[in-house]
């Protein structure tokens, strides 16, 4: 096997997974904080992509103001389906049951909407030009574009352990997690928290969506692609830990890198086993839940 290869392959695993830990950690902010489950989680990666499409190839913004100002827009979005929709089912009785039909009503209503908005043909983004070479060492070629996803995807999650674990916004998020009604006690703004919660990670949704555009075509219904994998992600790394996400996203990206150069008729199916193989062995994942972190 040429070694080439191998590190190509190696590359484009770390590059799903860095776009598949933007929203999977997202996923799992929401749970570990917020204790909801966002089936919805996937459409805000739609509308990222749809949102930078707009604005990068149709409005004609540069790429990565486009990029950021999709991912705001994303993240705007989900504080507005927190704060109008699911605020008013908290602590109602049978309140989980009301999360799985209410999250799962938005991946209907956001899908159509933008069919209604950008139809229903494939849509497409170009590189930026500095970024549509590659990188060449020696016989290595990578694609200039995929080291800055990795970049991004490297970034993001030391730049969530920081505000986790050193600002008084990441010390509130652990006091909810812990106890909701004991962190109001203490003077907690919960109501306001659980928004921005809901905001940044429906925008690191967004951003993946954004990034993901350039390299794979936009539709409608990506968002359910998405988050079947975001799910495989936690639930291997273990749901509502920040740091399983980016664990699972890296064996997720690699396996199916891998699964595709040696057996690509049964890579599909490796994701799976590895998520079947975690839940008789470990079932609370391979990083037991700690708050949200």
């Amino acid at each position: 096997m040429d070694a080439n290869l191998i590190v190509a392959q190696l590359f484009s695993g770390l590059t799903s997974a860095m776009t598949l830990f933007l929203v999977a950690s997202g996923l799992s902010l929401i749970f570990g904080v917020v204790n909801v489950f966002n089936f919805a989680h996937g459409s805000f990666y739609l509308l990222g992509a749809y949102f930078a499409y707009q604005l990068v190839s149709v409005t004609g913004i540069p790429f990565w103001p486009g990029v950021l100002l999709a991912t705001a827009g994303a993240g705007a979005a989900g504080a507005v389906m927190e704060y109008v929709f699911l605020r008013r089912i908290y602590g109602r009785g049978g309140e989980a049951g009301f999360q799985i039909l209410l999250t799962y009503s938005f991946i209907l209503i956001l899908d159509d909407v933008v069919k209604m908005i950008w139809g229903t043909d494939y849509k497409s983004i170009e590189r930026p030009e500095s970024l549509s070479a590659s990188f060449t060492l020696g016989e290595i070629s990578v694609p200039r574009y995929d080291l800055v996803v990795i970049l991004v995807g490297v970034l993001v999650a030391a730049g969530m352990w920081w505000v986790i674990r050193k600002t008084r916004f990441g010390r509130n998020l652990r006091a909810i997690s812990a106890n909701r009604e004991m962190a109001s006690c203490l003077g907690v703004n919960v109501p306001l928290t659980l928004s921005l919660v809901f905001g940044l990670a429906t925008a690191l949704g967004g951003l993946s969506g954004a990034l993901s555009a350039p390299t794979r075509t936009v539709t409608p219904g990506a968002g359910i692609e998405v988050i079947i994998g975001s799910l495989i992600v936690v639930v291997i790394g273990g749901l509502g830990n920040f740091w399983g996400a980016f664990v699972g996203a890296l064996i997720i990206g690699e396996v199916t890198a891998f699964g595709i150069l040696f057996l690509p008729q049964w890579a599909i199916l490796f994701s799976y086993a590895v998520m079947a193989l975690v839940l008789v062995f470990r079932p609370e994942g391979l990083l037991a839940r700690k708050g949200s972190a």
